[in-house]
């Protein structure tokens, strides 16, 4: 048995690994990433990244190996020909880079317009979650863009929103029901001109 565990020190001392770091384009880690190396079509070994987004697979025949890495609510990534060699872990450092997946997003979407129907640059707009019992949790804050649109991400779900917008002391406000990941418009007026200073 001694000599049968030797061998298995040898045998995967000479193998190779990859290790790297799966994150945002902004930077922030991915926990629970999946990364799988594929070397001919198959899936040789698969392992998630920890809290830091970091992870180190092992064990890996030397070889060219596609790596493809996921996470719930992002797009997957793929890297193409990563080289493994012997006794060697190669470190791809931050190139696993994930993009958050539109499709897996509620996109609160909108307009603040005059009471002429102008756009409104510049006007605050906050939303609010609507919780069952009336009251409301703030989620962020936005401005509008220089066509007077807004928009925010959350997470997929059933949920209750409230967006309010304001400028120069006069708000507004409008309440959105979400079911699923989609895109949800609204517009919101002003009781304020162009020209009321």
């Amino acid at each position: 048995m001694a000599v049968s565990f030797g061998l298995g020190g040898v045998v995967y001392a000479q193998s190779g690994g990859i290790k790297g770091k799966v994150r945002t384009a902004s930077g922030r880690a991915i926990q629970g990433a999946t990364v799988t190396a594929r070397l001919d079509g198959k899936d040789v070994k698969t392992m998630r990244s920890d809290e830091d987004g970091t992870f180190v697979m092992r064990g890996l025949d030397a070889g060219r190996y596609t790596v493809v890495f996921d996470a719930q609510g992002y797009s997957s990534g793929t890297l193409y020909n990563v080289e493994i060699k012997k006794n060697t872990v190669r470190d791809l450092g931050d190139r696993l880079i994930l993009s958050v997946d539109r499709g897996t997003q509620v996109l609160v979407k909108g307009s603040v317009f005059f009471k002429e129907g102008t756009s409104v640059t510049g006007a605050k707009v906050e939303l609010a979650r609507i919780n069952e019992d009336g009251t409301t949790r703030s989620l962020g804050s936005a401005y509008t863009n220089i066509s007077g649109e807004f928009t925010f991400h959350q997470p997929e779900g059933a949920a209750r929103f409230r967006v309010t917008a304001s400028y120069k002391g006069v708000s507004a406000s409008k309440d959105v029901e979400v079911d699923m990941a989609a895109v949800y418009r609204l517009a919101l007026s002003l009781n304020l001109s162009r020209s009321d200073k």
